[in-house]
């Protein structure tokens, strides 16, 4: 009770940078045979920002769809996303065609995180999704790092 009648209210974000500062060399993640403590996930967390950042000029208020499988890129995209301020639509890697683009709608989304393996289901999204962005860019995400950052 105590925790949650903090003003202003303790964020995961705030918490996981707790930890990170307190316990760095600590596990966070483990991911098939990689094991990613809470050091690595911030440092990576922090070069997405940065990336996200520069490159599309994400700013607090954006709102990213993010279109990847569960891997730990999803874990530091979040909070990369998190640190910008970015509010973030997590969009289920099973949809297609109109699914797809009623997500992305519904979210009001200007850009889209995906991953390589994810990019069929964008075909049928179709062209301008969603409507009324005023930009909108694929991007790529691999596992060490962002390609394809550009302008859009």
């Amino acid at each position: 009770q105590r925790r949650l009648s903090r003003r202003p209210a303790l964020a995961l974000l705030d918490v996981f940078q707790l930890h990170a500062r307190e316990h760095p060399k600590k596990p966070l993640l483990r991911f098939q045979d990689e094991v990613h403590t809470y050091e690595d996930v911030d440092l990576r967390s922090n070069r997405a920002a940065w990336a996200l950042w520069r490159r599309l000029g994400l700013s607090g208020g954006s709102t990213v769809a993010v279109f990847l499988p569960n891997s730990p890129t999803y874990v530091w995209t979040w909070l990369a996303l998190a640190k910008l301020g970015c509010a973030m639509a997590c969009v289920n890697t099973n949809a297609r065609g109109r699914a797809l683009r009623h997500a992305l709608e519904a979210a009001g989304t200007t850009v889209m995180l995906a991953s390589p393996g994810e990019s069929g289901g964008l075909r049928g999204a179709g062209e301008r999704w969603p409507p009324g962005a005023q930009w909108c860019w694929p991007v790529l995400v691999r596992a060490g790092g962002y390609e394809g950052l550009g302008g859009g």
